[in-house]
């Protein structure tokens, strides 16, 4: 149980696997203000640098779920780095169906409803190991403009219009699923550049150091593509943010 190879070659260099800066996720950070001690359970964590910094930062404690070995060990790495490997801890596993084993003050899933699947679901999975009056993190892009055709829509890497909602529909899905939306952090095209861009430059690095390997023709083509692609479609149509829910 692991993520695809191609996926973690694009991600090689980021901390985050997102459209996030490390600025903006400090900011969702101190715009929150958890206090000290509190237990956090981030699904689909990544390589951990919500709970890294946020433990280095604010006192909180936790632990992250992910599939990939790979990510798993910077994160390891990453709460070493910081001095807060005693406050974090890192589970590889499915985050689908993960409930903590104590309620939280903060459950988290940033960028990855797929394990609900869907929006409703995670807020629903999250809930589950939440204490009353915690916080849910969600993590979810919406789009920006509206998709004229079927080509935006597979160029922004979804494959129906409906997959995204504009973001006055996401915060009212919210809302019905009854939850107050109580802060949200939102990237703009800057930290959309930051996180794709990278993407180019970890692909390109790869290829220089392994040509001949059974994926060099995939990510070859996928390089040769993106940029054009990226600026055409997800740049311009597609917005992400991280939504801050308590439930009613």
């Amino acid at each position: 149980m692991d993520l695809p190879r191609s996926f973690t070659i694009r991600e090689s260099s980021h901390r985050l696997c997102n459209p996030f800066t490390s600025e903006k996720l400090a900011l969702l950070g101190r715009a929150i203000s958890p206090s000290p001690g509190t237990r956090v359970l981030d699904l689909a964590c990544g390589k951990g640098e919500l709970l890294c910094t946020w433990a280095h930062d604010h006192g909180v404690t936790g632990t992250g779920v992910d599939i990939s070995t790979v990510f798993l060990d910077a994160a390891r790495a990453r709460a070493e780095e910081l001095g807060v490997a005693d406050r974090v801890g890192f589970v590889h596993g499915d985050a689908a169906g993960h409930v903590a084993d104590e309620p939280v003050g903060i459950a988290s899933c940033l960028g990855a409803t797929w394990i609900g699947p869907g929006v409703p679901g995670t807020v629903e999975l999250l809930r589950r190991s939440l204490v009353p009056g915690g916080m849910m993190l969600i993590g979810e892009p919406y789009w920006r403009r509206e998709p004229p055709d079927q080509t935006t829509v597979e160029g922004c890497h979804a494959a129906r219009r409906d997959d995204f909602l504009p973001l006055p529909e996401l915060l009212a899905q919210f809302g019905a699923l009854d939850c107050d939306v109580v802060e949200m952090v939102l990237a703009d095209q800057d930290s959309w550049d930051r996180y794709v861009a990278a993407q180019w430059l970890n692909i390109r690095r790869w290829l220089d150091a392994h040509p001949d390997d059974e994926l060099a023709d995939e990510l070859r083509a996928e390089l040769s593509a993106s940029p054009a692609q990226y600026a055409r479609y997800q740049r311009e149509y597609l917005g992400w943010g991280v939504f801050v829910l308590m439930n009613r």
